[in-house]
């Protein structure tokens, strides 16, 4: 039994959200509106503010959509509430980031800057030369793209440079010196 699934969903004032024939959601709210396809044979039942997410038997499949199609729903409620965020920490000597508009440049250690432009519905904010905020309301657009970014130079484990997220911990590895040599 899908624990996750059978959880009503609360649905704040300002929220509206539309299913039509083939099972693709619409959830409009203060920031703004998202659409998302959902397994065809999950549904939603409206309950005095609540929505909860039924399946009409328990086939091993089914029972697996069952989770996913009512956590979708929650992070686009959530999303078109209050949002999504990820923040990237970079570390390195020279390395840095600047904000230009919509597009970041990124110093990296390369030979020349990488650039990314924000995609539409995402936000890049740099507080400081060595901190990037992205923000939006798809939850898995904000998480594709600081990976992507995360991508460009992930944190080395000899040395600690690179991109991380914010509070991630990188165990270090010891270098040629650390290790013995047996004769």
């Amino acid at each position: 039994m899908s624990r996750i699934g059978l959880t009503p969903i609360d649905v704040p004032d300002g929220v509206t959200v539309s299913f039509d024939a083939e099972n693709v959601v619409t959830v409009k709210g203060p920031k703004g509106e998202l659409v998302q396809a959902l397994p065809p044979m999950i549904r939603f039942t409206r309950d005095n503010g609540r929505m909860v997410a039924s399946r009409p038997n328990d086939e091993h499949r089914i029972r697996a959509m069952h989770g996913l199609a009512r956590q979708l729903v929650a992070n686009m409620i959530l999303g078109v509430t209050q949002g999504y965020e990820k923040r990237l920490e970079i570390q390195g000597t020279g390395y840095r980031v600047q904000l230009q508009g919509t597009t970041l440049d990124l110093q990296l250690g390369f030979t020349h800057p990488q650039r990314r432009q924000a995609p539409v519905g995402i936000e890049f904010e740099v507080p400081d030369p060595t901190h990037i905020v992205i923000r939006g309301i798809d939850k898995q657009a904000v998480g594709q793209i600081a990976a992507e970014l995360r991508a460009i130079r992930p944190a080395d484990p000899y040395k600690g440079h690179g991109l991380r997220y914010q509070g991630e911990v990188v165990r270090r590895k010891p270098g040629k010196t650390a290790a013995t040599t047996v004769a």
